[in-house]
């Protein structure tokens, strides 16, 4: 599975469950770890976990399962490592102090807009 089809279904996992403001940051050539940064809010603990969690489950659907998982007990912050994509699911106030995509993007950052 190429990148891009791996972005695309991280995306389209998170926009099922109707994730917050998901925003991909294409990070190559500033990490040797992974590609592309997939970062996305819940409103609750409950709504991050189930992001995560359908993800996950999109993920090994086409053979592609996580290289690990991280934060599910609390669910304010659930990392999703998927190799060359990483996805980060957190609660709106965890987003805003770590600020990920500033951090990462430059001016790299991709908004992803979903339909209503």
């Amino acid at each position: 599975m190429t990148d891009n089809e791996l972005t695309d279904l991280v995306l389209d996992a998170l926009d099922d469950l109707k994730a917050v403001d998901p925003k991909l940051v294409d990070v190559r050539g500033l990490s040797s770890v992974m590609d592309f940064l997939v970062v996305a809010s819940g409103n609750s603990a409950r709504h991050v976990k189930s992001l995560a969690e359908n993800v996950v489950l999109k993920a090994k659907g086409v053979g592609c399962p996580p290289i690990g998982v991280e934060g599910e007990n609390t669910a304010e912050w659930v990392l999703v490592d998927l190799g060359d994509v990483v996805v980060h699911v957190m609660q709106p106030a965890t987003r805003s102090f770590y600020d990920l995509e500033r951090l990462w993007s430059g001016d790299s950052e991709i908004e992803v807009l979903t339909e209503t």
